[in-house]
């Protein structure tokens, strides 16, 4: 039998056929006006997608190059910081400071639930001299999504800057950097950017320049000043070569998400969250996260008694060829992860939740086969008629 592969991941992401092509096209070079136009057209429609007037600078990387940029570029050896670390990506804001030399508060809360806003208030009020808050917008690895909006009310009137990890938030839930007053926000491509992995960029505020200019920790590559400084040029341009092909692919992308309008997508987003959690919950098992404060990008399930996470994920690549995500660190094998981040649509969904129920059946979970499925597609005809 010929195998055949699906995707259900959150992150790398399946990418839509415009953005693969456009890969194909003959290499242009980097220091030539086709190039200029081709980035300049990236950068502007990343601005758009993120909603924000602000500096946006790119580096050939994953989206973890922009967070140690925006470690190394805004703060000097021996900055107080403050992580909210709920999550393994929490945790790697955490481990990128203390590379740094950073005197790291963490504010640790439990995996299943959101940061507090009013906790981040009182730390910052306990010790004024914090230079810099870092949260994760949609921590993939546990399902959570923290409330940016209210932090970065209570981040603005103090002399830190928040920066915020929306590696798989930007694109896919509401998002608004200026707005909510973020100062640095890091992104990637390979999440619902859908792109490959190897861009990441960074919104740069005002406020976090003003940071810039004065810190002490190196930065080479990933140089802020020099990376704004090529990019107000005459000849808008990246200072070292750039990944030409992942540029040209960017911007095919951010078109697409643009001509499908932001708050179209995140609402996409949303509608296939919700149908996921419904289907899995009529399959008699249970989600992950305690709060409502659910992302959008992924939705994370409690591996049932008896069978683990990881046993789930095998079986579904192995037997069916869907590809979903187990449990990254301290709930390895405890969960599993359905990815719904990206170039989805509710079909996509209902192929991952039919190998899922088959999955569970051939592994002994007594369920009815097709009760998830059934539950998906009410909660998808409640949403879309209720929505026009």
């Amino acid at each position: 039998m010929i195998r055949k592969e699906y995707l259900m991941t959150p992150g790398p992401t399946p990418i839509p056929h415009q953005v693969s092509l456009v890969q194909a096209e003959p290499i242009i070079h980097h220091r030539t006006p086709a190039y200029t136009e081709l980035f300049v057209r990236m950068v502007e429609g990343l601005k758009k997608v993120l909603f924000t007037g602000n500096d946006v600078l790119t580096f050939a990387a994953s989206g973890t190059g922009a967070m140690e940029g925006a470690v190394s570029n805004c703060f000097s050896p021996g900055d107080r910081v403050l992580v909210a670390a709920g999550g393994k990506f929490g945790q790697r804001f955490a481990e990128i400071a203390k590379v740094y030399s950073l005197e790291v508060e963490s504010y640790e809360y439990p995996w299943d639930e959101a940061a507090d806003p009013a906790i981040i208030a009182r730390l910052l009020e306990e010790k004024p001299d914090i230079k810099g808050v870092f949260v994760t917008h949609s921590e993939t690895s546990t399902g959570v999504v923290n409330d940016i909006r209210a932090i970065g009310k209570v981040v603005k009137d103090t002399p830190a800057i928040l920066v915020v990890d929306s590696i798989s938030g930007a694109g896919a839930l509401e998002l608004r950097t200026d707005a909510w007053n973020i100062d640095v926000l890091v992104t990637g491509s390979q999440k619902a950017l859908m792109t490959p992995p190897g861009l990441a960029a960074a919104a740069v505020s005002p406020k976090a320049w003003e940071m810039v200019e004065k810190a002490e920790s190196p930065a080479y590559y990933f140089c802020f000043l020099k990376t704004r400084k090529k990019y107000d040029s005459d000849n808008p341009e990246s200072p070292y070569t750039p990944a030409v092909s992942l540029v040209k692919a960017m911007s095919t992308a951010t078109d697409l998400l643009l001509e499908e309008g932001m708050e179209a997508a995140w609402e996409r987003h949303r509608i296939l969250a919700m149908c996921t959690r419904a289907a899995v919950e009529a399959m008699g098992l249970e989600l992950f996260p305690k709060t409502l404060d659910r992302a959008y990008a992924v939705t994370a399930v409690k591996a049932p008694e008896g069978i683990g996470g990881g046993d789930i994920v095998k079986h579904m690549n192995r037997v069916h060829g869907v590809i979903i995500a187990g449990g990254q660190d301290r709930l390895k094998g405890r969960i599993f992860r359905i990815g719904h981040v990206g170039y989805y649509n509710f079909f996509d969904m209902v192929l991952a939740l039919s190998a899922l129920e088959m999955t569970l059946s051939e592994l002994g979970f007594p369920l009815e086969l097709g009760a998830g499925i059934a539950a998906a597609e009410r909660v998808y005809l409640e949403m879309t008629s209720s929505s026009g």
